[in-house]
């Protein structure tokens, strides 16, 4: 049941604020049937369900583009333009979802949970909802990692995403938007409920896609949100409510002739601009992948790589120049996070993984699968520097 509004756009936004969410929009889900295509978010049914933004990029690509006026073929603005048409119920000719598509190719490895119907339509995983009011927690910090060159009593160092640093984004987000949900549904009539239900990487809600509806950001061609405060150093999370709200204005593409993020890339994972194959991708194959060894072709180019990768970010003009560095503490990395070595990770203990990670997002990474992440890049070290 939606319910009319009995409170206004700008008090939501400014209870996120006060919450400490540096970013917040609103998207309406009356304009969008959800035929869109994300194809990397971690949904919840897959291994617990805590699948980490810096993989959570693996395919938001064919969603309603904004402004797709870059590097894009003519022939497939308008496979976009036939898409966005028909999931706003227009008599254009009906292309498969960009997520089918994705599926199809196989570009989502063993992630099974992506096939998920719910996925397609939001209001499957709530019926009643109205309006998704979406939030961006900035996580940046200035650290930096060792050069490539350096080494620590003979070893190289190993490399974590930035994402993994600090305490589990899922614990912040969470605590900060059940607070905001709450505080929500606290302020309808007991004759008109308000309803509300939240999201952080843990449901099979197209976070991104929402985010880029609601004005947070953009999808780039390497498929994160990019924020024009900080940069895709966000994490990303929602409120899924059955009020009617007035939506902010869709933010359009500012990825402009870039190509950066392609053309970085060790294992060309991005196939083509917004489309990320995860079976080529480190992030995938350092986070998700259980089996007991990397494909040959991955772990000869982890570039030290051993939890999620950002090298297409690092390279990104929008990160270099915008990075600015969060207010919140929890994200200050543990200090063993940010220069560990190759050889300390490929011998770590369970005992010593469980000290080191107690409220860590890298719990999904379990120790054998860290130990053989170390152990392949240093593998191909060695082979590298014997031929």
């Amino acid at each position: 049941m939606s319910i009319s509004r009995s409170i206004s756009p700008e008090q939501i936004k400014q209870k996120a604020l006060e919450l400490g969410f540096h970013k917040v929009g609103i998207a309406a889900v009356e304009e969008w049937r959800g035929e869109g295509g994300e194809g990397g978010e971690g949904d919840g049914e897959g291994e617990g369900g805590e699948n980490p933004k810096s993989f959570g990029f693996l395919a938001d690509y064919g969603n309603e583009r904004t402004a797709a006026t870059d590097s894009l073929s003519a022939s497939y603005l308008l496979r976009e333009h036939q898409h966005v048409a028909y999931s706003r119920g227009l008599d254009n000719p009906s292309p498969p979802s960009p997520l089918e598509t994705w599926l199809t190719r196989g570009y989502h490895a063993d992630m099974d949970w992506m096939a998920n119907p719910r996925r397609r339509d939001i209001r499957a995983v709530m019926p009643s909802v109205q309006s998704v009011i979406c939030v961006a927690l900035n996580y940046y910090t200035p650290h930096q990692r060792p050069d490539e060159e350096r080494k620590r009593e003979g070893s190289p160092y190993a490399k974590i995403s930035r994402y993994g640093w600090g305490r589990d984004y899922h614990r912040i987000l969470h605590k900060k938007l059940k607070t905001l949900t709450l505080w929500l549904t606290s302020q309808g009539p007991d004759t008109e409920p308000i309803e509300a239900r939240y999201y952080a990487d843990t449901g099979p809600v197209q976070d991104k896609v929402w985010a880029e509806r609601a004005g947070i950001g953009w999808i780039a061609k390497n498929s994160n949100v990019i924020t024009r405060e900080y940069g895709s150093w966000v994490f990303l999370g929602e409120v899924l409510t059955n009020l009617k709200l007035t939506p902010d204005r869709p933010h359009t593409q500012h990825c402009g002739t870039c190509t950066r993020c392609l053309e970085a890339c060790p294992t060309q994972a991005i196939t083509q601009p917004f489309v990320v194959d995860a079976n080529r991708c480190i992030a995938y194959h350092t986070i998700e992948n259980r089996a007991e060894t990397l494909p040959p072709e991955i772990a000869q180019r982890m570039q030290g790589w051993v939890a999620g990768c950002d090298i297409c970010q690092d390279v990104c003009p929008w990160n270099q120049r915008f990075a600015q560095e969060t207010d919140v503490a929890e994200f200050q990395p543990y200090p063993w996070n940010v220069a560990p070595t190759l050889d300390e990770l490929a011998q770590l203990s369970d005992e010593e993984w469980e000290r080191r990670f107690p409220a860590s997002a890298l719990r999904r990474i379990k120790p054998a699968m860290l130990r053989r992440n170390a152990r392949a890049n240093l593998d191909a070290s060695t082979s590298s520097e014997s031929s």
